[in-house]
């Protein structure tokens, strides 16, 4: 087997090849140029989305040409697959600016230099936009449409699943323009694979089939397993919602956080997938005698350092430390914040309402609940009254004040 191959499975991303020993092969031979597409239906990719990024990296090192294919194009339609509705149809402005954002997410995770270092392959993005918005529909239909069998497309999971609460035409196109995104990119770049999620196992067979109806050469595909929480959820989701990359929707501190409060049996794992660690060093916390709180600190400071940087991780391991660490003396800069007008303090706010506005409880219900059953703390005292008021005097000298709820969910509010 290919090395960069088996790297992906030792590491646990792959789930199918069109042809394992063909790509093997291929790849034996030289530089592969391969791409991922990305749609973008939202300024944010959430941790769940960015597996396949993670496995572009690990090819890019191998010295494999990466394209991010970003979905200008397609995202004007949304793709169906593992989808249970619609998606809301967005305005090209809209479009354009999550592509924008989703482009320098990803470039923590690949290296997109035009100089990138000795050994790397060459990374681009590229954006489906370019052929795709002006397509001549008629044409594309005689051309490329007359090589699809609707019958097979039907045969597909990800179209079955849709077809039980309803399909509209506007998504059943979706395969074939991503079929058409891999054609073209065979055609300009010489890309020979695809990667993806396993739900784009019908996507990537159809775009391969394509290909070689119009006289293309042999390409593959290459998926990997949906990553599953050892609870059994899908990862990416937790407490505050999916986990965005975005620090304007996801703080950093919360991010490090959410990776920190993994299960025990996810820790290794999750370092083999989401960090660039060696298997190696992930071997020596795989040892049944260290503390698995050493891997789920690693794997935290890891994940954080290469989506927001080692300032950001940094700062987010310190807050950690202050909150949990016996007397609490380093620094609390890192974790996430919130200002209220400093005369509203001066009045005086319920408590279940300063709970509501700091945003860790989304109602006064919620924060009655989290109060009575205990969970709710301030500067370090339990707060057990739900009509207590909290006021300017009970902040401390920086005229913070600082919200506990829970075990491990924090909040700064300061006072302006």
């Amino acid at each position: 087997m290919n090395k960069a191959l088996q790297t992906l499975i030792d590491r646990g991303f792959v789930k199918d090849c069109t042809d394992f020993e063909g790509l093997s092969d291929l790849m034996d031979k030289g530089p592969v140029t391969f791409y991922c597409g990305v749609d973008p239906p939202g300024p944010s990719r959430h941790v769940g989305h960015i597996v396949p990024f993670f496995a572009m990296h690990h090819l890019q090192e191998a010295g494999h040409n990466p394209i991010a294919l970003v979905g200008g194009g397609t995202g004007l339609i949304g793709d169906p697959s593992g989808k249970t509705e619609m998606r809301k149809i967005l305005s090209e402005e809209t479009i354009r600016e999550n592509v924008g954002n989703i482009m320098k997410q990803l470039g923590k995770i690949v290296d997109f230099s035009s100089d990138p270092a000795p050994g790397l392959g060459k990374a681009r993005m590229m954006n489906n936009a370019d052929w795709l918005v002006d397509l001549n529909y008629i044409r594309f239909l005689r051309e490329v449409g007359v090589y699809f069998s609707v019958n097979r497309m039907l045969t597909f999971e990800g179209v079955k699943q849709r077809l039980e609460r309803g399909l509209s035409f506007i998504e059943f196109n979706y395969q074939l323009l991503q079929s058409y995104d891999y054609r073209m990119l065979n055609e300009k770049t010489g890309c020979r694979l695809q990667i993806g999620g396993a739900d784009q196992w019908g996507n990537i067979v159809a775009g391969i089939d394509l290909i070689q109806r119009m006289g293309g050469e042999q390409c593959y595909g290459l998926t990997f397993n949906l990553i599953m929480r050892a609870d059994g959820k899908k990862m990416g989701k937790s407490e505050k919602g999916a986990v965005f990359l975005s620090p304007e929707l996801y703080s950093p501190y919360d991010f490090f956080q959410y990776w920190r409060n993994v299960a025990d049996a996810d820790a290794v794992r999750f370092m083999k997938l989401f960090t660039f660690m060696s298997l190696d060093e992930i071997a020596e916390y795989a040892d049944p005698a260290r503390n698995i709180n050493d891997a789920k600190a690693r794997l935290a400071y890891e994940v954080t350092r290469i989506v927001h940087g080692e300032e950001e991780a940094e700062k987010a391991r310190e807050a950690a430390a202050a909150l949990f660490s016996a007397g609490g003396s380093v620094s609390k800069e890192g974790v996430p914040s919130v200002s209220i007008p400093k005369a509203d303090l001066e009045k005086g706010i319920g408590v279940l309402e300063l709970y509501t506005r700091s945003g860790l409880t989304a109602s006064n219900g919620e924060a009655r609940r989290l109060v009575t059953q205990g969970g709710a703390e301030i500067n370090g005292k339990k707060i057990s009254d739900p009509k207590a008021v909290i006021a300017l005097q009970d902040a401390d000298g920086d005229g913070e004040l600082l919200l506990k709820a829970g075990k491990k969910r924090f909040m700064r509010v300061v006072a302006e």
